[in-house]
């Protein structure tokens, strides 16, 4: 099967990659001009050159190809360098769906993100906004919502190494959030940190089952962890001891949303806001469909992060 994959050099993508090879498909990436680097396997895809937001380069990705992977997402916007949630999340993924509808591509796969909402943050609307129009396009779509995801970064972004390099490696603290003013349940928000690799096979073996159409997967780990939990695991895999203090969601809300302008917090105020919502979801049914054994969040699967 031939597969437009947009998205294709980040974190997600990679693995993308790597799982479409495996299973014997060719991957068709659009990637920006100067990010040929950033092609894993470049040798079996095929590339095309060009942005998510010209339309003949989104064409060219599509055209030939039996199925479309969306796959783009960003966690922060820089709106002065054009790089917006609603571009890339909306607009992008628009036009990928009509210019596969409309070359006669039936199988598309969005990528999404677990707790998405229409009243949430942008980030969360954006990714809501985009799966409510792919439902009205006349394509055999599937939605993946995967909760935070882990794994080797391979030079990328990734949740438990940025957790690492802000707060298990500093002398500092780790925040231990909580709502209110009162320290109640301090870091008890609970994740379901996925792997990387599982959500990458889900979603391409959905791409050849007629039952994976019309489907919304949530994506999760087996564990369902609080963010305490997650910082200790990761100290325990890197060998730090984790001291957490309690700290007001509310205050480093405030200062995030002061210092935003100037890129020097680890996090947005938003991602403040939804990591207090908590990020948790049930798959142990979707992992026994595609016949999968999830990774655990522990200490062999968080070595990566004690190399390099």
């Amino acid at each position: 099967m031939k597969v437009a994959l947009f998205g294709g050099t980040g974190f997600i993508g990679s693995y993308l990659v790597d799982e479409l090879l495996s299973q014997s498909h060719a991957p068709v990436l659009l990637i920006r001009p100067g990010s040929e680097s950033k092609v894993r396997h470049p040798e079996g895809c095929e590339l095309v050159r060009g942005t998510i937001g010209d339309p003949e380069a989104v064409k060219r990705t599509i055209q030939e190809t039996d199925a479309v992977i969306y796959n783009i997402g960003i966690l922060k916007e820089y709106p002065k360098r054009g790089i917006t949630f609603d571009a890339l999340h909306f607009e992008g993924a628009r036009l990928a769906m009509d210019t596969a509808q409309a070359a006669g591509v039936q199988r598309f796969g969005l990528m999404s993100a677990n707790g998405v909402k229409a009243d949430g943050t942008p980030y969360q609307k954006t990714k809501y906004t985009a799966e409510q129009y792919l439902k009205t396009r006349s394509l055999d779509w599937t939605i993946y919502r995967p909760s935070v995801l882990f794994g080797d970064p391979r030079g990328r972004m990734e949740f438990a190494t940025q957790l690492y390099r802000d707060i298990v490696s500093t002398p500092m603290p780790a925040p231990l959030f909580y709502e209110g003013l009162l320290p109640f349940g301090a870091g008890s928000k609970k994740m379901s940190p996925v792997h990387v690799s599982d959500v990458a096979r889900v979603v391409v073996a959905s791409l050849t089952r007629d039952e994976s159409g019309g489907r919304i997967y949530h994506l999760g780990g087996p564990e369902q962890l609080s963010w305490k939990q997650i910082l200790e695991a990761i100290g325990k895999a890197t060998g730090k001891r984790v001291f957490g203090v309690p700290t007001p969601a509310w205050a480093v809300k405030a200062v995030a949303g002061m210092l935003e302008g100037l890129d020097i917090m680890p996090v947005t105020r938003d991602q403040v806001t939804m990591l207090m919502e908590g990020n948790t979801c049930d798959s142990k049914d979707v992992f026994r469909e595609f016949v999968i054994e999830p990774i655990p969040f522990d200490d062999a699967h968080l070595q990566y992060l004690t190399q390099g």
